[in-house]
Order: structure tokens, then sequence, then C-alpha cells
């Protein structure tokens, strides 16, 4: 089947009620992210030209009930979304897409049809198409437009990050975390440095920093590669992610996701809160050797630890080679 133009708004009725098609909506002069406040539900905006080839990122808002489709960096498509109705919470944190199957029933809702589901946990919380009555109605999912489920699809690879906030923030430009670049510090962190990158040699790299734990974990694909002893000077709160959006002769270039209450647009991480995160040379450099455009830097002050109590917050899974 053809796709339909780029640029243009269309409606969609999922599943147990006829589809349809209204009357397209340009997207004129400007930009997907103004749009999207605007669609209706079962609307999205599709403009994959904007940036054509890059690292995807999409971020989904719970408060809003939109999801934003970044490319390098530049939105390429918003839809309106459907998310976990009262007691079937969708969860809030950074993910990674662990399965991808076109045709996917439920084995939990009475084999419920999930087309174009992605998943993002191993305990049933997946992207897919279906119903979408304008406000939060699934149980823990996030529901899609059929049509934008189906782009979205053929956008994203296994491994990619989603962020699910509740938030009513928009990722800005931001200074290149501290973490993820070569500086000498002027004392070294002590402390046992784990690093093999062998164990997975390609994939979506994301660094989580857990400030309760003191501790930085890096993983590629969803496999852990390295880890080593991170100090903070002084209290953080709340848990914040930043993007590489590029990597250009100018140098790195970031994006700052706040996903607390205490990091909202008005209160955004400075450049200068990264230089009270102190981490060893070695991993350091190790991890500025591997940075590439599409890495996730996720700083949190909970504990990455089984069984800590902290906010109810998912910092990434295993990927599908690890799950058992």
């Amino acid at each position: 089947m053809m796709l339909k133009p780029a640029f243009l708004v269309w409606p969609i009725l999922l599943l147990t009620a006829p589809m349809a098609v209204a009357q397209p909506v340009s997207l004129g002069s400007g930009s997907v992210v103004a749009t999207v406040m605007r669609l209706r539900a079962g609307e999205y905006v599709w403009a994959p030209n904007l940036a054509p080839k890059g690292p995807t990122l999409l971020i989904v808002n719970l408060k809003s009930q939109r999801a934003v489709l970044y490319r390098n960096g530049i939105p390429i498509g918003a839809s309106t979304v459907s998310t976990g109705k009262p007691g079937y919470p969708t969860p809030t944190g950074v993910f990674t897409i662990l399965q991808k199957h076109v045709e996917h029933f439920s084995t939990t809702y009475d084999n419920a049809p999930m087309p174009f589901m992605q998943r993002l946990t191993w305990r049933g919380i997946a992207l897919h198409a279906g119903q979408l009555p304008g406000y939060p109605a699934s149980h823990g999912c996030i529901r899609l437009p059929l049509g934008f489920a189906k782009l979205l699809y053929g956008a994203t690879r296994t491994g990619m990050t989603v962020v699910i906030s509740n938030e009513a923030s928009t990722p800005r430009l931001a200074s290149p975390p501290h973490i993820a670049q070569p500086f000498h510090d002027r004392t070294e962190v002590g402390g046992a440095v784990s690093w093999h990158p062998e164990r997975s040699r390609s994939g979506p790299l994301s660094i989580i920093v857990s400030v309760a734990d003191r501790r930085a974990i890096v993983l590629r694909n969803g496999v852990e590669i390295g880890s080593a002893p991170v100090l903070v000077d002084g209290p953080v709160t709340g848990t914040w992610a930043y993007a590489l959006r590029s990597v250009d002769t100018a140098g790195q270039h970031w994006i700052n996701l706040p996903l607390s209450p205490s990091l909202a647009e008005d209160r955004a991480v400075q450049p200068e809160e990264w230089r009270r995160f102190q981490a060893p040379e070695s991993f350091r450099q190790a991890i500025a050797g591997i940075v590439e455009a599409g890495t996730t830097v996720v700083v949190t002050a909970d504990s990455l630890k089984a069984g800590e109590t902290g906010a109810a917050l998912t910092i990434l899974e295993a990927s599908p080679m690890e799950k058992k």
C-alpha cells in the first residue's frame, strides 16, 4: 500500500470501529512539535524528509497524551496516544525496544490484537496500534493510530531508546555530559573499573549513572559492557537523560530530556552540574572512544539494585539476547 505524502495529518479509528480517513491537515510552515498539540484523538503527523537519516529517539508524554519521534534531534513525526488508565499505569523512565512483531496478540487480555507491537518491558508494556478515545484507556501499553504505528515500526530498530515522561517538557540543546567526555581529573577516583566491549560490539549505547549506588554502568544493545564507581559532590534529586543528537567538527551536540518534576523546563540541569560527577579517567576515556550519535546518558538519584525503594521509574531492561 502506498504511503500518504508527508506533512499530512490523518485520523485513524482502529480495531472495533470502521476505519475512516478525514480530510488531511497540512503541516504548513509550522513544526512537528508545534502541530502535535493541535492533533485530535487518532491523528498524527509524519514528515521523515526533515531528517532522512540518523539515530531515532521516541518521547512519550503521559500528561499530554502525545508522542514525538526525533531523528538526529529533529522531530519527524508526532501522534496522539492512549496510555494506561487508572489502576493500570504506564511506567515512566528510559526504555529500549526489546522485541518487534508486526502481528501480535496479547497473552494476558483475551488474545487482544496488538498490531505493529514494539515491546518495552518483559512485564507486558509495549507500543502498538489500538483504539484512541482521547484519554488514557489502555492496560499500560501505549496505543498509537494504526497508520502511525506502521510508520514508526519501519523507522525503529531493536535497542532504540524510548523515553516515557510525565512532564510536559520539551527536549533542548545541552552541553555534553561530563562523564561522556575525556577529562583529566585533579584527583583520580578509586575503585574497580570493568570494561568488556567485546560482550556487545554494536548497537545503541546507554550510560546509566546511579547517585544512590555511586556507580555508572554502560550498556550496548542492552548488554552491560562496563561499569565504574562515580563520586558526586552534593545532593542530586530526580532523574534526567541526555541524548547525543550528532557529532561533527564542532564536537558533540546533545539534547536534555528532563524526566522529573524537580528538573522541569524552568529548572533544567546546568552544564556545571556535571563538574560534580567524578569517575575514573580510564573509564571516561573508554566511554569517549565509543560514544556516537544516538548515545543516551541517564542520571538518577535512585538505586538500580533490585528491591531498593525509590521513585517508580524504569531504567532500561535486559535485551532479547540476555532474556532467558
